[in-house]
């Protein structure tokens, strides 16, 4: 089993703020992400959302924020309502000129029933880099940058 966390590194031509925004301004977050009903940067903030790979048999997240930097990192809790384990997701940013480095860490993976497919590494690597290789990208890449 593999305990390593699961990282992914992407940059992309916005301003540090530009990308803060889309990951903690909820009304950008919908465009990109998940719709959730609120979301705060502020720590113990609470929210959940539902998805899954089976539109059928969606999955209740249960998340909440447990740590902010301002412009710099955003992490929340990951688990999901009537399973087994607990994950952080971790987002740094840093900034590289005119341009923006994300690092995502998911860790605490192998806590999840791995007899449930859903819950395989593998798909956790091809969510999270559609998420943030397409879906953050292609947003970014219509919002004007700020500065």
């Amino acid at each position: 089993m593999n305990h390593q966390p699961l990282v992914i590194e992407r940059a992309f031509d916005a301003s540090v703020q530009t990308v803060w925004d889309a990951l903690t301004k909820n009304e950008q977050i919908k465009k990109w992400y998940f719709l959730l009903p609120d979301f705060k940067p502020v720590v113990g903030f609470e929210f959940t959302f539902t998805g899954g790979p089976d539109e059928d048999k969606p999955y209740i997240h249960l998340c909440r924020v447990v740590e902010v930097i301002p412009l710099k990192k955003l992490a929340y809790s990951w688990r999901y309502d009537g399973y087994i384990g607990y994950t952080i997701v971790s987002i740094e940013l840093f900034e590289e000129g005119k341009k923006t480095r994300l690092r995502l860490t998911h860790s605490g993976l192998e806590t999840f029933d791995q007899k449930i497919t859903d819950f395989d590494r593998k798909n956790f690597e091809g969510g999270w880099n559609h998420i943030i290789g397409k879906s953050l990208k292609e947003f970014l890449e219509g919002v004007p940058d700020n500065i």
